[in-house]
């Protein structure tokens, strides 16, 4: 029997029903309000130009993680941050193997990057991975599934995998990836693969960047003989013939194909003599011939100069470039700029003046003659 203190306890109990349900016990929140608030405040809290940078020479993946996302960023202010980030972090950058990595959609790209990784960070190299990922052209949006697709490397403490969206970027290469290539640079990485969309005469925006480009083809697939596939071949340094373990017979014959469409081109300015070679990533095979061709390459190139000249031209080019991107921004940034080009763009459909025409006044700040007629 309870007494009258115990039903006070439970006064909420209907003692001559059988269909009682007693009361539990208030459990504690799984993360407590101080850390939660504690968290918050803390992301709400932007690190300064100077956390950043020291950040990131010292490794800090969160830290550069950050500063990759703030070089992505299209606002004014983040990119005026992002510069101020990478000029400090330009000393401790550019002592990297640069390799650009490029071949037809299905010929292995990710899979070879993420063998090639797990080698190079057995031998204690430090791997940064840029994998470039087609944005669409009607949504604008990207997969970005890269990193799941490697999942051992993704694991890896000495890989650091980004993938990134191209953003309709020539050759399907983000506008950023230079500057995102010196950030890992200077994060203590010395070997930075970036991984392009697929081929197509675009490619050299990636060629630009790179020291090294390697171009992964497959047997059978008539590339030997298209004369499309010049200007990838002109630029390639080396050419990988992938899943040569599932019929080694054709990619031995493809190989050789490609070794003599070579000999038909002249002698590039590097003047290096550029090797074909079979591999797979699935059996791990020719994976170590391509890393001693790269490190070959870099002996060879350092040795001529061809290397530091490289570096240079693709310093100009990144000047070149930058000119155009910001003289296009204060173009659209200019007042009133859309309401011209609107007038414009109704004056082109009424045939009242040519689009040649309208872009030179729109160029020039002028308003167009033939919209007011």
């Amino acid at each position: 029997m309870m007494d009258e203190k115990d039903k006070k306890t439970y006064s909420n109990f209907d003692y001559d029903s059988a269909l009682n349900v007693q009361q539990g016990v208030k459990q504690p929140e799984q993360i407590s309000n101080f850390y939660l608030e504690k968290m918050l405040k803390k992301r709400r809290q932007e690190p300064s130009v100077e956390e950043l940078v020291d950040g990131i020479v010292h490794g800090d993946r969160v830290m550069l993680s950050r500063a990759i996302t703030l070089v992505e960023s299209s606002l004014p202010a983040h990119r005026h941050k992002a510069q101020q980030v990478i000029e400090l972090c330009l000393p401790h950058s550019g002592k990297s193997v640069r390799l650009g990595i490029t071949g037809v959609p299905g010929a292995g790209k990710s899979t070879i990057i993420e063998a090639l990784g797990k080698m190079l960070t057995t031998l204690n190299h430090k791997v940064a991975v840029l994998a470039i990922d087609p944005s669409s052209e009607r949504s604008k949006g990207s997969i970005l599934g890269d990193k799941t697709r490697m999942e051992e490397l993704s694991v890896d403490p000495n890989a650091f995998i980004r993938p990134s969206p191209s953003a309709g970027s020539l050759g399907g290469v983000a506008r950023k990836t230079r500057e995102i290539i010196l950030l890992c640079e200077a994060a203590g990485f010395d070997t930075v693969i970036v991984e392009t969309v697929g081929v197509g005469q675009s490619e050299v925006a990636a060629h630009s960047m790179v020291d090294f480009f390697l171009l992964i083809q497959l047997a059978n697939t008539g590339d030997e003989l298209q004369g499309i596939k010049r200007g990838i071949m002109e630029m390639a340094d080396m050419i990988a013939i992938n899943k040569c373990d599932l019929d080694g017979d054709k990619a031995s014959l493809a190989a050789q194909q490609f070794r003599n469409a070579l000999h038909l081109f002249p002698m590039p300015d590097s003047g290096w003599s550029v090797p074909v070679t079979l591999c797979s990533a699935y059996s791990k095979q020719g994976l170590q011939d391509i890393w001693n061709s790269v490190l070959e390459y870099v002996a060879f190139t350092k040795q001529n100069g061809y290397f530091y000249h490289k570096r240079q031209q693709q310093s100009l080019r990144i000047l070149e470039e930058t000119i155009e991107s910001t003289l296009k921004e204060r173009f659209f940034a200019t007042p009133g700029i859309e309401q011209r080009l609107e007038e414009a763009r109704k004056a082109i459909l009424a045939d009242k003046i040519s689009p040649y025409i309208a872009a030179e006044q729109l160029v020039a700040n002028e308003a167009p003659e033939s919209l007011n007629n």
